[in-house]
């Protein structure tokens, strides 16, 4: 089984999709597509996995996916109970960027649009007042039909292209730019771990590969990654632990071993701690 790689617009038949899901869980697989996404939680909570980063998702969670970046929202394993009266809603649009044609791309004014599609390819949290003002405009796409749609989704991505309240989702490790490798003093490690975390690799030796004490290390990588070196480490292990779930039908005690985990208890454990699920568990979810 592999990453399922959809095209929206073969379902809908449509260049733009707005919809309002309201399920018992979110019941989408990992899985990419070539349209851009945008989506906007409105209840329920969990984890999340876009690209190599995983991450907790609550009501009000709003995020813009590029192209052919996979992704996955996995809710907590109370939603999966038989007896849950949990509910999971959000607002999803879809578009294809071949939408507004080669000609509105090379527009000086469209740049800023050019540049949140770019961005786009590494996930983009959106926060603060920009959140709140998309939720209310995507509350009100919901209803809107025809060219009224298009005319919507310009006025957002024009208030996301100019906003400073979206941050990357994924770091250098999932989507490098050059400037950004060559700049940031960390890209080597982010690299180094993608290559080989199904290795054990310690402090003292990652630490190496930037060139830094221990000490040194642990400072810079907390301050710049905002979770320190074990955390991130996890949480890539079980990034393509994930993946090795979905597109193969590898045993668990294979795909612990391939991930760099010694046992499967400990395997277990922690990609329960990150995703919220187990193994086991999340197999299903994406097989069903």
């Amino acid at each position: 089984m592999k990453i399922e790689k959809t095209k929206i617009k073969s379902y809908v038949n449509s260049s733009i999709s707005v919809i309002c899901r309201e399920e018992s869980f979110f019941q989408s697989p990992f899985h990419s597509h070539p349209e851009l996404e945008l989506v906007y939680i409105k209840e329920s909570y969990g984890k999340r996995i876009i690209g190599n980063s995983v991450a907790p998702f609550e009501s009000g969670d709003m995020v813009f996916l590029g192209s052919d970046i996979p992704h996955v929202w996995l809710n907590d394993e109370l939603y999966y109970q038989d007896n849950s009266k949990l509910k999971a809603k959000a607002i999803v649009v879809y578009f294809n960027k071949d939408l507004f044609g080669p000609a509105f791309y090379e527009l000086k004014e469209a740049q800023k649009i050019n540049t949140l599609f770019s961005n786009g390819v590494r996930g983009l949290l959106i926060q603060g007042k920009t959140n709140k003002t998309i939720a209310k405009k995507l509350e009100k796409l919901v209803n809107k039909k025809d060219f009224e749609i298009i005319i919507g989704l310009f006025e957002i991505l024009s208030i996301l292209s100019e906003s400073e309240e979206l941050t990357f989702i994924n770091n250098e490790v999932y989507s490098p730019t050059k400037e950004q490798t060559k700049n940031d003093r960390l890209s080597d490690v982010y690299i180094y771990i993608k290559e080989n975390y199904k290795q054990d690799i310690s402090l003292i030796e990652i630490a190496q590969i930037a060139n830094l004490t221990p000490t040194s290390f642990c400072r810079m990588f907390k301050m710049k990654a905002k979770k320190n070196f074990v955390e991130y480490l996890n949480e890539i292990r079980v990034a393509n632990a994930c993946r090795f779930l979905v597109e193969t039908d590898k045993s668990m005690s294979d795909i612990a071993y391939e991930c760099g985990y010694k046992t499967s208890s400990n395997f277990n454990r922690l990609f329960k701690k990150v995703t919220g699920t187990t193994p086991k568990e999340y197999r299903k979810t994406a097989q069903n």
